[in-house]
């Protein structure tokens, strides 16, 4: 079945309130910055920790941190493939697309829903910490900072690409490459922060 998405044509400017519940929508919504220096001032906390209480050494903890970026990448790829571009085959798979992603790409400039709200933001990185603690051990202290940094790399790359107009430099490759996604085909250039791994499974498109 075709996605949700594919029917909804991208609108430049406005918004639309995802639930009739004030207090829902009010924390369906978030200013970019909150949820970045949430996951910044928890990276440094983190990778501190690291330094300071383990034993550890330097070279590891900073190949365990730049694992954390490489393996978010990848986890940013995958969710936004299998799970934001979800096939929406029955009524309920169409309504969490469509709350979790959907409404995004009917209103791409709405700079409140460019970022998961801190509530759900917590809650999740709480419960990945846990796992990657249970897999890990002491190494997740210094994994677990470098996928945070990841995260909040993609987060501010999310927002200017929406927010602004492209660069006149080498940077204006990322806005080329999401744009594809929004207004091309959807089924294509699923990285934001990167395109690798589009390179890599053959969803690339220019």
């Amino acid at each position: 079945m075709e996605q949700t998405i594919t029917k909804t044509r991208p609108k430049n400017s406005g918004t639309k309130p995802l639930f009739e519940n004030p207090i829902l929508e009010r924390l369906s919504r978030t200013h970019i910055a909150v949820p970045i220096s949430i996951y910044l001032v928890t990276s440094t906390l983190f990778g501190w920790y690291a330094f300071a209480y383990t034993e550890m050494s330097a070279l590891w903890i900073t190949f365990l941190f730049f694992a954390g970026i490489t393996v978010f990448t990848l986890v940013e790829y995958a969710v936004h493939r299998g799970v934001f571009h979800m096939e929406t085959d029955t009524p309920t798979k169409a309504k969490i697309q469509y709350t979790f992603h959907g409404i995004h790409h009917e209103y791409p400039k709405d700079k409140t829903r460019l970022a998961m709200p801190p509530a759900a933001a917590v809650f999740v990185a709480s419960a990945l910490f846990g796992v990657l603690f249970l897999l890990l051990g002491e190494a997740s202290y210094a994994f677990f900072p470098g996928f945070l940094v990841g995260y909040s790399g993609y987060l501010f790359v999310h927002f200017i690409v929406h927010a602004y107009a492209p660069p006149k430099n080498f940077f204006k490759w990322l806005w080329i490459n999401h744009s594809v996604h929004h207004y091309k085909s959807h089924e294509k250039n699923y990285g934001v922060s990167s395109p690798l791994w589009d390179h890599i499974f053959g969803t690339y498109m220019k």
